[in-house]
C-alpha cells in the first residue's frame, strides 16, 4: 500500500523559466522515473561582462542521471533547446521531439561535434512516447516557430498539461491550427496540474494571427523600388516564408546573411518546412549583379546583437552589404527585455547611413508568437485543471497569470507560485511545495562552463568601472633589499603620460612602505603585497577618490 501511494506522488520541480525569460527546463519526476522538459538558455544580463550564454544548473540531474528516461523538447527556439549541448555532454540520454525541432537540435550538436553521438527520437504530433511509468503526448500549437507542442504526460496520480508557449492563431502560416478540441478532451477526461506560458499575461485581448505580418510585408515590397533587408529572429520560419513570398510575388530575389540564418533556411527546407521557389535564392556574394528594385536581403540582427551581419552593415562593416542611400530595413521583431539599447543603437547607425528603417513601433511588422488575457482564459477554460501553476515568465507574469487563474474561479489554494529549484509535490488531492534541489545559472565563457562565478564577475565589474594598477617590485634572494622598482602599470585608470606626478608619488608611497617593512624585517610575500595594496589603495582614494584594483608583482633575484 505504502509503494502505491509513493507512485501517486509526483514531483515537478522547475530549473529555470520562472521569475526569468528564458533558461527554460523542468522536470517531472514519479518514482524511479524523471523526464526532463525542455534544455533552454538566456543570454546574460548587463552586469554579466564577458559572458556569452547562461544555462540552468543540472545538478540535481547529474546526480540522478540514471533515472532520467529522456528529454522531451516542445519547439526549437534557443531558450527552449540552447543548453542541450552543455547538458547532453554531462548526461547522455534519448531527446524527445518533433521533425523541425530536432532538425534545428541536430544543427546546434553539429557545431560541437556531437551530431554523432546522441539519440534523437522524431515524435509526430499527436503522438505519444512511453518514458518509464509516464507517457507524453505531443499535441498541435501555434507559436512562432513551426513544430510547436504543448505536452500532456499522463502519471498515477492525473494528467499534467504543460502548454509551453503558444498562441491561439486560428489563420497560422502553412500548417493546422491550434488542437483545441485536444485541450478541451483532457479537459473533460479531468486534468491534474497545468503549467501554462505567462509571457503576454500582462496583455489585453488576443494576439494578433501571423498573417497579418504578410500583409504588412506586401504593402511595403509594393512601394519600395529600393533595395529591401529584413531582419527576424532566424527560428521564426513562418515569417521567413512570407518574407519568401512577399520576394517571389514581386519579383525581387532572396539573399541570405547571417550564418544562424542560412543554417535554418537550410535546415528547413530540407525538411519541407520552408517553400523556396526555384531560382529564387541567391548567394550573398551575387548581389551586385542585380539592381537594387530586384533584391531582397534576409539577415540576423534584429536584436542588434553586436557580431550579427544587420549590426556589421550599420557599421559599413560587412563584406557584401553595404547600406546605400535608400534602402529599406525592416526589423520584424519586437525586444526581448535588455536589448533595447541595442537595436536603438543600430537603427540610429541605420538612419544614419541614409536608409529608411521601419521597426514595430511604426507598423506591424511583427507579431508575438505568446497568448494574450483572453487566450490564456481560454486554454484554462478548456482545460479546467485541478492545479495550477503558471510558468515561463519573471515574477509579476507569475503573478498576474494567477491573478487570471483567481478571476476564473481557481481558489487560491489551488495555485502554486514556484521558484527554480522548488520541489512541488502533486498528489491526487493536493499540490504543495515541499523542499528544494540546488539550482540556479550556470555561466557559459567560451568554452569555460560554470568556470566563471561571482567572484570572478565581481572581478571584471571592479576592473571595468576602476581599473588596474600592476606594482612590480624586485627583491634580493639573500638580503631582502629592495634592487629594482617599484615600477607601476596603470591600465583603465589614468593614462600614465598625462599623469606623470601622480604616478610618481604613487611610486614614492609604495617605496616609503617598503622600507619600511624592510626596517621591520618582514619578508612574507603575502604581508608585502598586503602592505602595498593597502597604502597605495589609501593614497589613490585620498587624491582621486577612485579604487582601481592593485596587483602587487614581487620578483626574487
Amino acid at each position: 500500500m505504502t509503494g502505491q501511494k509513493s507512485k501517486d506522488k509526483v514531483k515537478v520541480i522547475p530549473l529555470g523559466g520562472l521569475h526569468e525569460i528564458g533558461k527554460n527546463m523542468t522536470v517531472i519526476e514519479q518514482g524511479e522515473d524523471i523526464i526532463v522538459i525542455d534544455c533552454g538558455l538566456t543570454f546574460p544580463e548587463e552586469e554579466m561582462l564577458g559572458i556569452d550564454i547562461v544555462i540552468p544548473d543540472i545538478s540535481y540531474l547529474t546526480k540522478n542521471s540514471e533515472r532520467i528516461r529522456g528529454i522531451v523538447l516542445t519547439h526549437g527556439h534557443e531558450d527552449h533547446i540552447g543548453a542541450l549541448p552543455y547538458v547532453l555532454e554531462q548526461i547522455n540520454v534519448p531527446v524527445y521531439g518533433t521533425k523541425l525541432t530536432l532538425g534545428l537540435v541536430k544543427n546546434k550538436l553539429a557545431e560541437f561535434n556531437m551530431a554523432e553521438n546522441c539519440r534523437l527520437e522524431v515524435v509526430k504530433i499527436g503522438d505519444s512516447v512511453k518514458l518509464g511509468s509516464m507517457s507524453v503526448e505531443f499535441i498541435r500549437t501555434s507559436h512562432s516557430i513551426a513544430d510547436s507542442a504543448a505536452l500532456a504526460i499522463t502519471t498515477d496520480a492525473g494528467i499534467i498539461v504543460h502548454t509551453s508557449d503558444f498562441k491561439v492563431d486560428f489563420t497560422p502560416i502553412g500548417e493546422e491550427v491550434i488542437d483545441l478540441h485536444r485541450f478541451a478532451e483532457l479537459g473533460k477526461k479531468g486534468v491534474l496540474l497545468m503549467m501554462a506560458d505567462s509571457t503576454n499575461v500582462e496583455r489585453p485581448g488576443y494576439t494578433m494571427s501571423e498573417r497579418t505580418v504578410g500583409q504588412t510585408f506586401d504593402d511595403i515590397f509594393a512601394g519600395t523600388t529600393n533595395r529591401i533587408i529584413v531582419a527576424t529572429f532566424a527560428s521564426n520560419v513562418h515569417r521567413i516564408q512570407q518574407i519568401i513570398n512577399s520576394t517571389h510575388k514581386f519579383g525581387r530575389k532572396l539573399a541570405v546573411s547571417g550564418r544562424s540564418m542560412l543554417n535554418v533556411v537550410r535546415v528547413a527546407s530540407e525538411l519541407g518546412y520552408l517553400d523556396i521557389p526555384d531560382g529564387l535564392e541567391i548567394d550573398i556574394e551575387e548581389i551586385g549583379r542585380y539592381r537594387d528594385s530586384e533584391l531582397t536581403i534576409l539577415t540576423t540582427g534584429s536584436q542588434g546583437e553586436p557580431m550579427s551581419a544587420l549590426t556589421r552593415m550599420a557599421n559599413a562593416d560587412h563584406r557584401y552589404v553595404e547600406i546605400m542611400p535608400g534602402d529599406m530595413v525592416i526589423i520584424s521583431a519586437s525586444a526581448i527585455p535588455g536589448n533595447e539599447k541595442l537595436i536603438s543603437r543600430v537603427i540610429n547607425r541605420l538612419f544614419a547611413r541614409g536608409a529608411n528603417v521601419i521597426y514595430e513601433d511604426l507598423a506591424d511588422i511583427h507579431v508575438s508568437g505568446h497568448a494574450c488575457q483572453e487566450e490564456l482564459k481560454l486554454i484554462h477554460s478548456l482545460i479546467k485543471p485541478k492545479f495550477f501553476m503558471p510558468v515561463h515568465g519573471e515574477y509579476r507574469h507569475l503573478e498576474r497569470h494567477a491573478r487570471l487563474a483567481k478571476s476564473l474561479g481557481m481558489e487560491s489554494d489551488r495555485i502554486i507560485l514556484a521558484e527554480i529549484g522548488n520541489v512541488v509535490e502533486v498528489t491526487r488531492d493536493s499540490a504543495r511545495i515541499t523542499g528544494n534541489v540546488t539550482a540556479g545559472k550556470v555561466l557559459v565563457d567560451g568554452l569555460g562552463v560554470g568556470d566563471v562565478g561571482s567572484v570572478v564577475l565581481r572581478d571584471r565589474q571592479h576592473l571595468a568601472q576602476d581599473g588596474l594598477m600592476v606594482v612590480v617590485v624586485t627583491i634580493s634572494k639573500e638580503s631582502g633589499a629592495v634592487v629594482g622598482g617599484p615600477d607601476i602599470i596603470s591600465r583603465g585608470f589614468v593614462y600614465v603620460r598625462e599623469s606623470e606626478d601622480l604616478m610618481e608619488q604613487a611610486r614614492m608611497v609604495v617605496k616609503e612602505t617598503l622600507a619600511r617593512c624592510e626596517q621591520k624585517r618582514i619578508s612574507e610575500w603575502a604581508t608585502l603585497k598586503s602592505s602595498i595594496r593597502d597604502c597605495l589603495r589609501t593614497f589613490l582614494y585620498e587624491k582621486t577618490k577612485r579604487k582601481p584594483m592593485i596587483l602587487p608583482i614581487i620578483m626574487e633575484i
